[in-house]
C-alpha cells in the first residue's frame, strides 16, 4: 500500500514471556557468591591496614624529652612500661633512668627515643621509691659495655631500668568497665656522696592493653633528721596515675552486656509464645533455644576486655547474675508448659476412650417399639359422638403402668432401683406418657341429610364396595 512498509515481527518461542526488570540486572548465584568473596577480601585488607604506619609516628617520650632538654635539664626517669593487675590490685611499673642536656648525657648514649638531647646519666645513682630505707637500684655509668667498631654505649636493660610496684586504690573497682583507680607515689635520688640529685620530669605511658594511663607529677621535697638543727632538707618527685578503661573497651563491654540482655528478653519471649503452641515437640525447639543461651551467655560475659572475676561487681549484678536467672526461669517454664501439655493430651486421650465406652454401651441396649393398642372385636362400627363432650386420650398406652420390658431395661428387676433416662440420639428412653384432649366438635356430625365425615362401607348390587354415610 502506498509507501508503507511492513515491519516483520518474528514470532517468539512459546515458552518466552515478556516481562520488564526496571533496570535491575539479575545476577546467578554464582556470580553473587564471587561478588561477595571479592567484598570480604577487600574489607579484611582495609582492617589490617590499622597495623601499617605504626612505626612511622613520633615516639610518644621525645616531645617530652627535647622539651626538659631545652628548658629543664637533669635527670629523668620515663615508666616505659605500666603492668595493671585489678585482681592483685597492684600496678608495676617499667622506670628507665635518663640525663637530659649538657652535663647530664653519658658520652655514646645520646638519641634515646630519638632525642638527641637525651641519653643515659653520666653520673653515679642511687634511687628511691616511697623514701625506702635501701635503694630501689644503683645505677652505675662505669658498668655499661661500648660497641667495638662504633665505641657507642650498650644500653643494657638491667643495668639502666628498674621495676617498681604500688598499692591500687580499688575503691571504684566494682564499676568495671567505668572503673577507675588512683595511685601515688614518690621518687629521690642521690648521688655517691649521698647528695640529692633533683628529678627533673616523672613520665609513663598513656595507654596499655585494656587501660588508659594518665599522669601527673609534681616537686615535692623531704626532711631528713627533723629532730637535728631543723634537719636537711630532700629534693624528691612525686607522681599521681590516673589509670581507666579506654573508650574501645567501654564500647565492647557495654555491647556484650546488651547483646547478653536480648538474649535474655528472647528466651523470656518465647516462653509466653510457646504457650500458644498445643503441641509439646514444638515447645521442645524453645527449650533447646533457651538452653543455648544459657550457654552463651557466660562466654559473652567472658569475653569483655579484662572482665573482673565473678565477684559482685555492678555489671554483674545489673547484667549476668539476673540473665541468668532469668533464662533458667524460662528453661523451667518452658519444662512445665510440656508436662502441662502432656497432661492434657492423656487427659483427653481418657475422656475420649470413656465417650467410646459410653457409645458402645448405648448401643448394645435393645430399643423395643411401642405396644400397639387391642382394637376390639365388637366394635365394628365406631360409636356416635356426642357434640360438646371431651375424650382423653394417649399417644402411647402407658396407662397399666410400665411393661415388664421397660422394667427390665430400667432395672427395677429383682428390686433394683431404676436407671437415669437414656437420651439416645435425641429419643427419651422410657417414653414419658403425653395426654392430648381433643374436643368431639373436632369431628364431622351428620345434621339433617348433612354428612359428618363418618362413613360404612357397603356393597352394592354390582358386588363394588361403596361407602354409606351415617
Amino acid at each position: 500500500m502506498g509507501g508503507t512498509t511492513l515491519i516483520d515481527k518474528r514470532a517468539r518461542p512459546s515458552g518466552v514471556g515478556s516481562f520488564s526488570t526496571g533496570g535491575i540486572i539479575q545476577m546467578s548465584g554464582c556470580t553473587l557468591l564471587c561478588v561477595s568473596l571479592i567484598f570480604s577480601l577487600c574489607f579484611i585488607l582495609a582492617v589490617s591496614c590499622a597495623f601499617l604506619g605504626d612505626n612511622e609516628d613520633e615516639p610518644y617520650f621525645k616531645s617530652i624529652l627535647n622539651e626538659i632538654a631545652l628548658t629543664n635539664p637533669g635527670i629523668v626517669l620515663l615508666g616505659e612500661n605500666v603492668d595493671v593487675d585489678v585482681d592483685e590490685p597492684s600496678i608495676g611499673i617499667r622506670w628507665s633512668v635518663l640525663g637530659c642536656g649538657d652535663g647530664y648525657v653519658l658520652n655514646g648514649s645520646a638519641g634515646v627515643h630519638e632525642s638527641d638531647s637525651c641519653g643515659l646519666p653520666a653520673m653515679y645513682l642511687q634511687i628511691y621509691v616511697d623514701n625506702y630505707v635501701q635503694p630501689t637500684v644503683i645505677y652505675d655509668p662505669s658498668q655499661l659495655p661500648f660497641v667495638s667498631e662504633t665505641g657507642r654505649r650498650r644500653n643494657i636493660q638491667n643495668l639502666a631500668q628498674f621495676d617498681s610496684d604500688h598499692t591500687l586504690d580499688v575503691h571504684l573497682d566494682r564499676l568495671y568497665p567505668f572503673d577507675t583507680y588512683l595511685v601515688m607515689t614518690t621518687l629521690h635520688a642521690t648521688d655517691i656522696s649521698g647528695s640529692a640529685v633533683p628529678i627533673q620530669k616523672l613520665a609513663t605511658i598513656d595507654q596499655v592493653s585494656s587501660f588508659q594511663i594518665g599522669c601527673s607529677d609534681m616537686a615535692s621535697y623531704e626532711v631528713l633528721n627533723a629532730s637535728m638543727n631543723g634537719g636537711t632538707r630532700l629534693e624528691s618527685r612525686d607522681i599521681d596515675l590516673n589509670v581507666q578503661r579506654p573508650g574501645q573497651t567501654r564500647t565492647f563491654a557495654l555491647a556484650l552486656f546488651g547483646l547478653s540482655w536480648m538474649l535474655t528478653h528472647a528466651t523470656v519471649a518465647s516462653v509466653f509464645v510457646a504457650r500458644k503452641q498445643e503441641e509439646a515437640a514444638l515447645v521442645i525447639r524453645y527449650i533447646m533455644l533457651a538452653l543455648a543461651i544459657i550457654l552463651v551467655i557466660p562466654q559473652l560475659r567472658n569475653a569483655m576486655p579484662d572482665a573482673p572475676g565473678y565477684d559482685g561487681v555492678l555489671i554483674d549484678c545489673i547484667g549476668f547474675f539476673p540473665q541468668m536467672i532469668l533464662t533458667s526461669v524460662s528453661v523451667v517454664a518452658l519444662v512445665l508448659l510440656i508436662i502441662l501439655r502432656e497432661f492434657n493430651h492423656l487427659s483427653g486421650m481418657a475422656d475420649m476412650s470413656e465417650v467410646s465406652v459410653d457409645i458402645a454401651l448405648s448401643s448394645a441396649i435393645p430399643s423395643f417399639p411401642p405396644p400397639r393398642p387391642q382394637q376390639s372385636s365388637t366394635a365394628a362400627f365406631p360409636k356416635r359422638l356426642i357434640l360438646g363432650t371431651k375424650k382423653r386420650t394417649t399417644s402411647v398406652v402407658l396407662e397399666h403402668g410400665r411393661s415388664s420390658d421397660e422394667k427390665y431395661l430400667l432395672g427395677e428387676k429383682h428390686g433394683q432401683h431404676s436407671r437415669p433416662q437414656l437420651d439416645l440420639q435425641g429419643y427419651t428412653f422410657p417414653p414419658r406418657r403425653h395426654q392430648h384432649l381433643r374436643s368431639r366438635s373436632s369431628r364431622t356430625v351428620v345434621v339433617g341429610n348433612e354428612s359428618c365425615g363418618f362413613s360404612e362401607p357397603v356393597k352394592s348390587s354390582s358386588g363394588k364396595s361403596a361407602k354409606k354415610h351415617v
